[in-house]
């Protein structure tokens, strides 16, 4: 019978194949021919996974054999649609950046697995409070002159030089880590203390007011910087959180109603939030269609979806770029890319990127009901709803469920500071995981 780790090595096989093939595909569509330089790329792949892979083998022995092969897939799939999308004139290498960075995020993961080994990872538990302001902080510098820039109605990044940062990617690491160490120690209290109105027992204010005030924080940062999409992954990893520590039905109940009741609000009196819900609401008006910063970037994603049909256009047989640099889908290598990859694979590869996304977050729920301590299993809980929740906002805003915004697809679309911050995340699902499988002394 297979080991784990043994299970895991053979488990990046497929990733690299797909990097292989993936490449093969569009040098045979754009040049004509089969080019050894596939084989490269996909080698390339291979070694850096392995590599980690040894890491994980020497430092993290038990811990789950398919997450990482599982991360591997995404990021195989994101590097070969970013350099279709970036096979044309005048249009940037984004898979190459993207494959840069991901040989940072690599290192990032191994300093992580090697530092927070053996259990080290609860110590996060003694720095919470430092942890949450970091976190929260940071997500006010996209609002500060001369670092912070605009970007359709949003403050999303801060920009030092030629280097860019998303500061959310590392706010909801920072986050869950402060919700889980609090909930570990006040989840009792929030449970038989309090009073009962109704149906509802009301949390005590000394136990609940520390908790909702670093939420709060979170909260009203983001909507001073615009950016409701990561707003809503907080909100929904913060209840999630909460059921899970209380196995109480009612507060993520209340906490629905009062997002109900503020995303009502913030759409009918707010003009960048009510414009992307007449967007929702109207992708294909021609009012809104032409109107900047309008529907066209929807309705567009709509489009190439369509055009994909059951199987798909193939690779590199999609159009993206009328020429010039004019992009007929916006953004394709980070906001639409999922449009890109609904059309050039069909509905069967966008859902067998979806059933892998499943599988992820399915992997990371099983890891916390190994974990051992309340701690791990929060953690463990708020990493891979974390995930969850990223996904269904960006799929659901491309595919005109929600409105649209701008969080990116994890492990798939260009982001250095996405593809860092979530093997970062992976690793800590993984210390948990080693933590909860490791044989009893």
């Amino acid at each position: 019978m297979l080991g784990p780790r043994n299970r895991e090595l053979i488990g990046l096989i497929p990733s690299a194949l797909l990097v292989t093939a993936g490449f093969a595909a569009i040098f045979i569509q754009s040049e004509g021919k089969l080019s050894s330089v596939s084989l490269t790329y996909g080698a390339a792949f291979m070694g850096l996974c392995l590599a980690t892979h040894l890491v994980i083998r020497r430092a993290a022995p038990y811990a789950d054999p398919y997450l990482f092969p599982l991360a591997a897939v995404l990021s195989s799939i994101g590097i070969v649609e970013l350099y279709r999308i970036s096979n044309y004139p005048g249009i940037p290498n984004y898979a190459r950046e993207q494959g840069q960075w991901m040989v940072v995020g690599l290192i990032l993961f191994s300093a992580t697995i090697i530092a927070l080994r053996d259990g080290r990872y609860l110590q996060l538990e003694n720095y919470r409070y430092l942890i949450a302001i970091v976190g929260v902080g940071s997500l006010l510098l996209p609002r500060l002159p001369g670092i912070g820039q605009q970007v359709n109605g949003a403050y999303l990044s801060i920009h030092i030089g030629s280097i860019s940062f998303e500061p959310a990617e590392f706010g909801k690491i920072a986050i869950v880590i402060f919700l889980a160490s609090y909930l570990r120690d006040n989840r009792q209290l929030l449970v038989t203390a309090g009073r009962r109105i109704l149906w509802v027992t009301l949390p005590p204010m000394k136990q609940f007011g520390p908790l909702l005030l670093v939420w709060g924080s979170a909260m009203g940062v983001l909507l001073i910087t615009r950016e409701i999409g990561t707003s809503l992954m907080f909100f929904g990893a913060f209840l999630a959180l909460l059921y899970v520590a209380t196995g109480r039905f009612s507060f993520p109940f209340l906490g629905l109603i009062l997002f109900a009741a503020g995303a009502y609000y913030l759409g009918t009196h707010v003009a960048h939030i009510y414009a992307r819900v007449l967007d929702w609401e109207h992708p294909f008006d021609t009012t809104l269609y032409y109107a900047p910063n309008g529907s066209y970037q929807l309705a567009q994603a709509l489009f190439a979806q369509a055009d994909g049909g059951i199987v798909g256009t193939g690779f590199a047989q999609s159009i993206l770029y009328l020429g010039h640099g004019t992009s007929l889908v916006p953004i394709p290598q980070s906001d639409m890319i999922y449009s890109v990859i609904t059309d050039e694979t069909g509905l069967l590869g966008a859902t067998g990127l979806l059933v892998v996304y499943v599988l992820f977050i399915a992997r990371g729920l099983k890891i916390a009901t190994l974990a051992r301590d309340s701690f791990s299993k929060l953690l463990a809980t708020g990493l891979a709803f974390v995930v969850a929740m990223q996904v269904f906002v960006i799929v659901g805003g491309v595919t005109d469920l929600i409105p649209l915004t701008g969080v990116t697809l994890p492990f798939v679309a260009y982001g250095g500071s996405s593809i860092i911050m979530n093997f970062v995340l992976l690793a800590l699902l993984l210390l948990v995981s080693d933590r909860a499988r490791r044989p009893a002394p």
